[in-house]
């Protein structure tokens, strides 16, 4: 027999917004463009040319030069300006065409689009918004001084492309207590989330399931204690505390992300570890290699998830999925003009999901998991 009583749900997939978000974004560590050349990077569905001048100072413009469309990126760095490889304009990091070789005058409106820069944390980061407003510095990241000196392990920058999601997907994430047993192998045991203004935070406690080989979240080893936090629609900084058999690890974890089209990102994550006290520096080293071949792994397997989803504009929900709704909306603010900012954006909303029902379902599944693998290896035969 049919039910007809209820229709079954719709899958709204919505349209792609074709508007790119305000705010901050990196586009990496600052040293990687520190050489004199010009660099390419591509974000807001067009490519930027990344430059460090004569005088020190990096500048990001519109990497197509406003003259007849040359390839800025392809072009060379003379003194402090970009110099087009087409026809040699050269451009200051202020926007403004600064000489023409062969022309007597530079037009009025040599004009193009420039990104306002700034280096925070060794990242570069550029303000990006579709209004043309001057830059928030209100609303950037905050510094982190212990992890620039050598108290902490040099950041281990890694970039990643996905093709085929909005970012957006990756935000979802903070309110989504459950994908972390069955995507990342753990048990979080303690979740909330807190929204407030221009940021979003995730507290989460868990610890490793043991009948998988999961690294990162998934370490039977590991238990862990994490407050991320997202300042604007991109950059999240990670606060990582993990205990690893009775040694405690301190761990920055920087996330963050350029829209790159409606539906692709550039993803890159960097990893500075928190030196324990009486190890040599190798040692150092090497503890903060393994943690960030560990989390790596945990932002493949949101990746693999990623790349073979669909969008979903109206998430069927239960109690124990967080506040995913809400997240959406806080992160609406960015993608709406200023004056459209409502307060149900921005204000403050606190949520905690109670784990204990997830939990006793969890560790059951998890207790039958490792009887059926030592049943399977009582029954296989011994080694000839």
């Amino acid at each position: 027999m049919t039910d007809t009583a209820t229709p079954a749900r719709s899958l709204d997939q919505g349209t792609t917004p074709l508007r790119f978000a305000r705010g901050w974004h990196c586009l990496g560590l600052a040293s990687a463009f520190a050489d004199g050349k010009p660099h390419a990077v591509h974000g807001f569905g067009t490519k930027l040319v990344v430059w460090q001048g004569g005088d020190g100072e990096l500048n990001v413009l519109d990497g197509y030069c406003r003259h007849m469309g040359g390839d800025l990126t392809q072009g060379e760095v003379k003194g402090d300006h970009i110099a087009c490889p087409f026809h040699d304009w050269r451009w200051g990091g202020d926007g403004k065409c600064k000489e023409i070789p062969y022309a007597r005058r530079v037009p009025l409106r040599a004009r193009t689009q420039r990104y306002e820069t700034v280096v925070r944390n060794g990242q570069l980061l550029i303000w990006h918004d579709p209004e043309g407003s001057a830059a928030d510095h209100e609303v950037l990241p905050p510094e982190l001084p212990d992890v620039m000196s050598d108290k902490y392990t040099p950041w281990s920058w890694h970039t990643r492309e996905i093709n085929g999601s909005h970012c957006r997907e990756l935000i979802d994430n903070v309110a989504d207590m459950a994908h972390f047993y069955y995507v990342h192998f753990a048990f979080p045991t303690s979740f909330r989330n807190i929204f407030d203004g221009h940021t979003a935070t995730q507290f989460m406690e868990s610890k490793g399931r043991p009948d998988t080989m999961g690294g990162g979240y998934g370490d039977e080893n590991s238990t862990l204690k994490s407050v991320a936090t997202y300042y604007g629609p991109s950059y999240m900084i990670n606060w990582l505390e993990v205990d690893y058999k009775g040694f405690v690890t301190e761990v920055v974890l920087v996330n963050c992300h350029i829209p790159t089209g409606p539906e692709s990102f550039t993803l890159q994550y960097g990893i500075s570890v928190r030196k324990p006290e009486g190890l040599d520096e190798q040692t150092c080293a090497y503890i903060a290699e393994r943690y960030t071949q560990s989390f790596g792994d945990g932002f493949l397997q949101d990746v693999a998830i990623w790349e073979n989803k669909v969008a979903v504009q109206n998430p069927l929900l239960c109690e124990e999925d967080g506040p995913v709704y809400q997240l959406r909306r806080w992160y609406e603010q960015f993608y709406v003009d200023v004056a459209d900012i409502k307060p149900e954006m921005t204000d403050r909303f606190e949520f905690e999901v109670d784990t204990t029902k997830a939990n006793e379902y969890w560790h059951a599944e998890v207790a039958e998991n490792l009887a059926k693998r030592a049943a399977s290896e009582a029954a296989a035969p011994a080694d000839a």
